[in-house]
């Protein structure tokens, strides 16, 4: 896949490294020459100086060809009109805006770009990380939807997996027991001591611990 990444701070010096691990083609663009340093010497992609949402600068980035665009710089102007352009003159068929403003975010969600609120997203991760759980949150999928870890309690073992299953509300989808992780099945019967991997609706964790017996 060909990448084109506008801004060289932290995120798009990570973000680029990252895509380079995975063998993808990538391009990055920042103002600042001196930015390119956080790559390594050993960046095997291409780097270009000007702004992103400069036509001439995409066109030597290689735009025309490109698989996709993200726009990380630190200023949302910046990265909202690179997109737009990216998505609208180019018709670059992936393209992402990294923005600061929420508020932002949604408007731009709505006339079809990409974006990614790294406050929406700090807010909501640092309030569950504030809040005490008597479960750990693993990961946060969007605003709605946690990946938790829970024991399960002695009481449990015996029963089926399928007595902690609400459709569309709570998923046990894995369990881990005795050293491994396995995908499970609604008839598996639970054995003290397991770790139990569920996702569950943020709404639900009243539900999730009434079933658990907690």
């Amino acid at each position: 896949m060909r990448v084109i990444i506008v801004g060289c701070g932290r995120m798009g010096a990570g973000l680029a490294l990252r895509l380079i691990r995975s063998q993808h083609e990538v391009t990055v663009i920042d103002r600042d020459p001196m930015a390119f340093a956080a790559l390594g010497e050993r960046f095997g992609g291409r780097t270009i100086t000007g702004h992103g949402f400069d036509r001439d600068v995409l066109l030597r980035a290689g735009v025309a060809h490109a698989d996709a665009l993200a726009a990380v710089t630190s200023s949302d102007e910046t990265n909202v009109v690179t997109a737009r352009v990216a998505r609208q003159f180019f018709r670059v068929p992936r393209v992402v805006a990294r923005l600061y403003d929420p508020r932002k975010a949604e408007i731009y969600r709505r006339l079809g770009i990409l974006t990614i609120s790294t406050t929406e997203w700090g807010v909501h991760r640092i309030a569950e990380l504030l809040s005490y759980s008597w479960f750990e949150p693993i990961v946060s999928l969007g605003s709605s939807v946690d990946l938790v870890d829970v024991e399960a309690p002695p009481a449990l073992a015996g029963r089926s997996l399928a007595s902690l299953t609400v459709p569309g509300e709570i998923h046990p989808v894995a369990i881990s027991r005795g050293g491994r992780c396995f995908l499970p099945t609604q008839e598996t019967r639970l054995q003290a001591g397991d770790l139990l991997h569920i996702a569950v609706l943020a709404t639900s964790t009243e539900r999730l611990k009434s079933l658990l017996g907690v």
